[in-house]
């Protein structure tokens, strides 16, 4: 049953479910961990009044109504009054089996140590880890003769070895120190080893902290985003770069600074944003010329300052757990690309090209940036302003690729409507391809990977990256 516990690399424990896009503990954030990559779901578990076994991090609800003083149908109840999730754990690991996903199971109570052990063995559950920070429970599963690792969860200031002593898994609980990752040592790891204990790390959602623990010798790293942990990389023999249309807006509202860190923090190589200019002459990423279908608000964005605009609402439209997200300006999601050491495909909607040039100048970060316009006279603006801009001309808007010489263009987009021979001749005129669908079919992506192009631009990019990932392994 424990076959499973020398990985190649570092599991992705999703932690409380992808709980940087969904409630924690939902059944939507584990089926958004499930897509995003997640090996195990780590769930809080806690036992109700008569015996029931719950998902919830806390001890009570916000109202001060502790959940094991309730039983499952007024836990039920409470949850739906006060719109918070709180589910039973049978829901959980049935979700589990659907998604072949493993169970991290963080034990709140005692009283649900024994109980948990049996839910997963009742479900057929291979892959799971039950963990506690009260030692005892580690204890009662080996009184039990439990059949899965055990793990005790070590708090900030406690000695591992000592707190963890006989536990299967050391479970280090250092997100809140400055560099934890200067405490993981050789000596630390052969100490661990010594004591045959694995290790397992805190919730980390910093990209350059998890740079450095994706390459340690852990058993697995929990994340609010796990995508983290695993960040998609391309095949050796197509190293394609991968662009998110309005970032990943599968998994957060188009165009603002969650979809932006979600398709960094996935591997993705960039993000496309469009740009509009407000009234007072400030730069924001929002896609549409009215406010209406992503906001509370109306009108154009031009009419309004960005003191006003960023008071609307720019998450709910998508899922209210975004619920107050805002308009984000340009210079944040310059910042938050280059936290990724990421990439930007700039459109300019209503932006004036100067305004944007001198803010991407003033970031340092022309190179991290494609610009494109509808407008052809806007892309000669840019390129008289900025002769190192970095531009991009759809075929479909020039006769021939001969025409595009006086652009200068990098990057020459291409649609399924075009003639993709043309994509084949772009690398004999120094030019880079680009692919743009905004689509899910798996036949058009299967037309993308056969044309290898150097950029894909995709609505869809984790259907992508599932079905190239199935691909290349076929084709080795």
């Amino acid at each position: 049953m424990t076959d499973w516990l020398s990985p190649a690399r570092p599991y992705s424990i999703a932690h409380r479910g992808a709980s940087a896009y969904a409630p924690d503990c939902s059944l939507e954030a584990y089926e958004k961990a499930a897509r995003l990559g997640a090996d195990f779901w780590e769930v809080d578990i806690r036992s109700a009044a008569c015996g029931t076994l719950i998902t919830y991090h806390d001890a009570a609800f916000p109202d001060g109504q502790r959940l094991a003083d309730l039983t499952a149908a007024q836990i039920a109840q409470q949850a739906s009054a006060q719109n918070l999730p709180a589910l039973p754990f049978s829901e959980i690991l049935a979700l589990a089996v659907e998604k072949d996903a493993g169970i991290y199971a963080d034990i709140k109570d005692s009283a649900a140590t024994l109980p948990v052990l049996d839910a997963l063995k009742a479900h057929g559950i291979n892959r799971a880890i039950l963990g506690a920070f009260d030692p005892a429970a580690a204890q009662m599963l080996i009184d039990a003769d439990c059949p899965y690792p055990r793990s005790v969860l070590v708090p900030l200031g406690a000695d591992p070895f000592v707190h963890a002593a006989g536990a299967d898994i050391i479970h280090l609980c250092w997100e809140k120190m400055d560099r934890p990752q200067d405490a993981l040592t050789p000596d630390f790891f052969a100490r661990a080893a010594a004591n045959d204990q694995q290790v397992v790390l805190w919730h980390e959602e910093d990209p350059a902290r998890m740079a450095v623990l994706r390459d340690l010798p852990v058993l697995g790293i929990c994340s609010d985003r796990p995508e983290l942990v695993h960040p998609f990389r391309p095949p050796a023999n197509w190293p394609v770069e991968v662009t998110c249309h309005r970032g990943a807006c599968e998994f957060a509202p188009e165009n603002t600074a969650p979809a932006a860190h979600c398709a960094f923090a996935a591997g993705f190589t960039r993000v496309e944003i469009d740009l509009q200019q407000t009234a007072d002459n400030q730069l924001v990423v929002f896609h549409d010329d009215e406010l209406g279908r992503c906001t509370n608000g109306r009108g154009a964005a031009a009419w309004h300052t960005l003191e006003m605009l960023q008071t609307l609402d720019a998450g709910r439209h998508a899922n209210p757990f975004f619920t107050g997200e805002p308009i984000p300006t340009f210079a944040q999601i310059l910042d938050i690309t280059l936290q990724y050491n990421g990439q930007l495909y700039v459109e300019l909607k209503h932006a004036e090209a100067d305004r944007v040039v001198a803010e991407v100048r003033a970031h340092k970060m022309m190179d991290h940036c494609l610009f494109w316009a509808y407008d052809l006279h806007r892309l000669r603006q840019l390129r008289l302003i900025a002769p190192e801009a970095r531009l991009i001309v759809r075929r479909q808007d020039v006769p021939s690729l001969e025409a595009v010489q006086e652009l200068g263009p990098e990057v020459i987009e291409f649609v399924h409507s075009d003639d993709l021979a043309d994509l084949a001749r772009c690398r004999d005129l120094g030019l880079r391809s680009m692919f743009a669908y905004m689509g899910r079919d798996r036949s058009k992506f299967a037309s993308i990977i056969d044309a290898r192009p150097d950029i894909v631009n995709l609505h869809f990019p984790f259907l992508f990256r599932d079905m190239l990932s199935e691909t290349m392994v076929v084709n080795g």
